[in-house]
Order: C-alpha cells, then sequence, then structure tokens
C-alpha cells in the first residue's frame, strides 16, 4: 500500500540552476565541483540534474548507491568520500572512479585488485588539518605516502590530495587552512616530480570561500551536496548575505494532520524521559491550539530541524510516528484532514531518501 503523505515533493528545475550558480562561481577559480548525492540517497533524477547544471563528477559516502545509480543508467565519473574498508576495495574497483584514501594498507589492496582484473583506480590523498576526521596528521608521512604511490603502485594512480574540514571537529574553512593544503600540495609536487591534478578543498562547508572571493588559486577541486541539495546551511546556519541566488524550497515534506485540539502546554504528572531516552525542557505557555501530524522521528530523524512553511506555526514535539505543532498563531486555520509543508535540514533529508514509504513526486516545472 503506498501512502499519500508523508510526502516529499522535488523540484529538479531548481536543483538544476542551484547546481549551475554554483559551478559557475566555482568555474571563475578553476574549481571543479563533484555533486555530492549521499544526502538524498543518491537519487537518480536528483543525480542528473546536477550533472545538468554541470557537476563534473558524482560523490558518495555509500557503494550501494553507485550501484544504483549505474543501473538507473546515471552515467558520470563516481567518487567515493567516505575512505575505503579493506573490506570494500573490491567493490570500490568496481563501482569507483576515484576514492579518497589515507591508510597504506588500502593502497595496496587496491593495487592488487587492480593489478589481477587489468583496471587501474584513481586515488585522493587526504590530509588532516584539524577537523580530526579522515587524513595523514603527519605531513611528511603523507608525501612519503603519496610518492610510494606514484612509484610503487603501478595500478592506483595518484590523482591528488584533498581535505575535509567542518564535519566532526567543526572547523571552519579559512584561506589559511586553504594555503596550508596548498602548501602540502606542492610538496608532494616536488616529491613526485609534477603537478597534481586534483588539490581538493572540501565541501559545502569551503564553499564561502567561494562566495566571498577569497579561495585561494591552487584549489581546483569542492565537493558540494548540502548547499546545492537545499541551499539552507550556509544561508541560515552560518548567516551567509547575499546567496539567495540559491533555493532553500528544492524539497517539500508535506504531512497530513490527524489531530487538532486545545490542550495545555507543559506536560501534567511526573515527568520521566520520552520516547527516545530524552528529558526535554518546556516551557509552560498556558492553553495552545495543537495540531498532531502523521509524521514522526521514524520518517524525518531530528524533527525540531524541519522548517515549516506556514507562518506561525511551531514545532512542539515529536515521537516515532507523531510530531506535535503548535498552531495558536498559525496564519491560516489548520483542521484535520489538511496538509503542512516544510522545507528540510540535511538530517531530514536523510531520513526521508532512506525511507520506501515516503511517496517521491518529481516537478519538472
Amino acid at each position: 500500500m503506498e501512502r499519500l503523505y508523508p510526502s516529499l515533493t522535488v523540484s529538479l528545475p531548481k536543483l538544476r540552476e542551484n547546481t549551475r550558480q554554483i559551478v559557475e562561481r566555482c568555474r571563475r577559480y578553476g574549481v571543479s565541483v563533484c555533486g555530492v548525492v549521499k544526502g538524498c540517497n543518491a537519487l537518480a533524477p536528483v543525480a542528473r540534474a546536477m550533472l545538468q547544471g554541470g557537476a563534473a563528477s558524482l560523490g558518495s559516502s555509500r557503494l550501494e548507491q553507485f550501484e544504483a545509480l549505474r543501473a538507473d543508467g546515471v552515467s558520470a565519473p563516481f567518487t567515493l568520500l567516505r575512505v575505503a574498508a579493506p573490506s570494500e576495495a573490491e567493490a570500490v574497483t568496481e563501482l569507483c572512479d576515484t576514492s579518497l584514501q589515507s591508510e597504506w594498507d588500502t593502497l595496496l589492496r587496491l593495487e592488487e585488485i587492480c593489478a589481477r582484473k587489468g583496471r587501474t583506480h584513481s586515488v585522493i590523498i587526504m590530509a588532516d588539518l584539524g577537523d580530526l576526521r579522515e587524513g595523514f596528521w603527519e605531513q611528511d608521512e603523507l608525501v612519503e605516502v603519496c610518492l610510494r604511490v606514484e612509484n610503487k603502485l603501478p595500478h592506483v594512480r595518484l590523482l591528488g590530495i584533498g581535505v575535509n574540514l567542518g564535519c566532526v571537529g567543526s572547523v571552519q574553512p579559512t584561506v589559511e587552512k586553504m594555503n596550508d593544503l596548498l602548501a602540502l600540495a606542492r610538496r608532494v609536487e616536488s616529491a613526485v616530480g609534477r603537478k597534481l591534478e586534483v588539490i581538493s578543498g572540501g565541501a559545502t562547508s569551503s564553499y564561502p570561500l567561494i562566495h566571498n572571493g577569497t579561495m585561494p588559486r591552487g584549489i581546483n577541486h569542492l565537493r558540494i551536496g548540502e548547499n546545492i541539495l537545499l541551499g539552507k546551511d550556509l544561508q541560515i546556519d552560518w548567516h551567509i548575505e547575499d546567496m539567495d541566488y540559491l533555493a532553500m524550497d528544492t524539497f517539500t515534506l508535506t504531512a497530513e494532520v490527524i489531530e487538532v485540539k486545545t490542550k495545555p502546554s507543559y506536560p501534567q504528572g511526573q515527568l520521566c524521559i520520552d520516547a527516545f531516552g530524552r528529558k526535554p525542557h518546556y516551557v509552560d505557555e498556558g492553553i495552545r491550539r495543537r495540531a498532531l501530524l502523521a509524521l514522526g522521528r521514524a520518517d524525518a530523524g531530528e524533527v525540531e530541524s524541519l522548517l515549516p512553511r506556514d507562518g506561525g506555526v511551531r514545532i512542539w514535539g515529536a515521537s516515532s510516528d507523531h510530531c506535535v505543532l503548535d498552531v495558536t498563531h498559525s496564519a491560516r486555520e489548520i483542521r484535520v484532514g489538511d496538509t503542512v509543508d516544510f522545507s528540510l535540514s540535511y538530517g531530514n533529508l536523510l531520513y526521508l531518501t532512506e525511507k520506501n514509504d515516503i511517496r517521491i513526486v518529481y516537478e519538472e516545472e
């Protein structure tokens, strides 16, 4: 049985235009864009929209997503963005053109498989410049590994080096960090005796350097997902102005109202924990009008990060299958059977597109 709601409406023209806007601005600095599709479970129409908008390649952290894209006939250079596990090495060589790498043993495993199969695989060696996720911390070690890849692994091709910032350690990409990466790239180039094809300066969090016109020349590759898919983080969370050339209503979540009641705003009785083991903080605002949605954390993850499109509507709380809205000051009267629309945050999109019971509607116009 297919449910009508919750549903997810995808504007393909807005996704194409978001991609085009970003690609054109990156091109001014000699930067190519890898369109990252992991945030939407690599939906094939979205991947095609990124390519039509000018993305030079597609990236994901999930090998099964590349497998699905190939099955859907999407043709593009594919880049694995999560450092490969040794157990995935064979699939990496079959499904991806390029992968990010940070372990010599895994590089040896890739060489062994590629030699056996008579193929080559390109790698971007990752440097850790402070975010403390993947990558070589010791720069001498990174240079040495790059030299070994260049001279000792004939079937593994050193494409370049890269960095990740603004994720686990929330370290901001800055001009100084990009210059550190460039200096490291120059060391690698001196060691291997040639120019690197790719110096990958990060993800959406590095895009402000393009937007502000401060990206150092020499960084020539970015891996951009959220800024194309949703355009929200930099505009809302980072408070970056003048980025309204990116649409934030590319994906629309629609949920159905199943109850509307007037109730207290503070729970009545002795409080313990909620269904997810949390102790929420409640504010007593008196009697409020509340709307219950057939939508919950099992569908959208952290529902508190959803952005209601209706003025005056607030998210009060949620359980697995229910979301409670405060609609006391809603700009319209909300009744049982009505629907409510939301814009998404990245985590919401991850959850929703992984579900097989969320109806997805693609809009061309």
